[in-house]
């Protein structure tokens, strides 16, 4: 199962970050968190990676419908976007597949939401993408 929705950006990662933040910001996502994996991971390991972070970007709106649906579905919001280096001066960014919300719990009545979701994810990729 694909699960992510990737594109690549022609943009380094330190660009490419806060262009992300706002073509999401324009599909009604916010950016709640903010977790700096590589820098994590060196503090509490020592380990060496590449630039990634991951954006915790919500739609409140979409959040809240599928949360009276079903509570558990917090597990699967398509809240996650995910911005990493991936060579020089290019960068990926990955979000989560929203039909993982519907698919996985089964749930016909998060399908809906699901395809919001989905069309506001992908106005946000291509506007990177252009």
């Amino acid at each position: 199962m694909d699960y992510a929705r990737t594109i690549t950006l022609d943009l380094p990662y330190e660009q490419a970050v806060p262009t992300v933040k706002e073509a999401f910001q324009e599909q009604g996502f916010g950016t709640l968190t903010e977790i700096d994996v590589q820098a994590t991971l060196k503090n509490k390991l020592d380990a060496d990676m590449e630039q990634y972070v991951i954006l915790g970007a919500c739609n409140p709106q979409l959040a809240h419908r599928a949360l009276d649906i079903d509570r558990q579905i917090g597990l699967l919001l398509p809240c996650n976007v995910v911005v990493r280096a991936a060579g020089d001066n290019q960068t990926l960014v990955q979000a989560l597949d929203p039909q993982v919300m519907v698919t996985v719990p089964e749930l016909d009545e998060l399908q809906s939401i699901a395809d919001d979701a989905g069309q506001r994810i992908h106005a946000a990729l291509q506007a990177l993408a252009a």
